[in-house]
């Protein structure tokens, strides 16, 4: 009789997966290889395995926890930001609205919302370089001398800037950060956009 190929024994078992199913005598015959630290026996190394998917599908569970967490109290701030500005009576409440709730709630370092006739934006696009026309966004962090120029503040390090378009004037929503790296990416974006929305609805009334 030939001797068996280990490599075609090792393909009929993975063929085969139910083999020792019902050979459990076999099964308690096998022998393993000890290596200090690790599994030294088939059960082990499964229970070890079955422990590494469990730890990893609890930490992926804690992460969707927290993150509808957040996501429920971004939605509930965002919610009574919205009914705020919708039951404001004039322009200077709205103001004072949005720049409380975005300093108190969403801990924005510097929010800012200020109106301006065309020949005075006219005049802060010419000074800052930046064009302010109807759905322009800007984003990032800028040089000192044009956030400076917005904000007054010279520890301004990064912003998210949007136009607000009224009646009879444009409307810039400014929200200034401390962190050089807050407003870099664009995941910021889609929220400002959804307050100007709101804004501008409010006040084409």
């Amino acid at each position: 009789m030939s001797k068996l190929d280990p490599k075609d024994v090792e393909l009929f078992l993975l063929e085969n997966l139910n083999f020792f199913e019902t050979r459990e005598s076999l099964v308690s015959e096998l022998k393993f290889k000890h290596a200090a630290g690790s599994a030294s026996s088939l059960l082990e190394r499964q229970v070890t395995k079955l422990r590494d998917e469990h730890k990893s599908l609890i930490s992926l569970l804690n992460t969707f926890i927290k993150t509808a967490s957040i996501n429920e109290d971004l939605f509930n701030k965002s919610k009574d930001l919205t009914l705020k500005i919708l039951g404001s009576k004039n322009k200077k409440e709205i103001v004072n609205t949005v720049e409380n709730a975005f300093k108190k709630e969403f801990k924005v370092d510097k929010p800012k919302l200020a109106f301006f006739k065309n020949e005075k934006l006219d005049e802060l696009e010419n000074t800052t370089g930046l064009s302010f026309h109807k759905g322009a966004i800007h984003c990032g962090s800028f040089s000192s001398e044009k956030m400076n120029i917005l904000f007054k503040d010279k520890k301004i390090e990064s912003m998210a800037v949007t136009v607000v378009i009224a009646k009879n004037e444009i409307g810039l929503l400014m929200l200034g950060s401390y962190d050089r790296t807050k407003y870099l990416g664009d995941e910021d974006t889609t929220f400002i956009e959804y307050i100007r929305d709101i804004l501008e609805k409010k006040l084409e009334k």
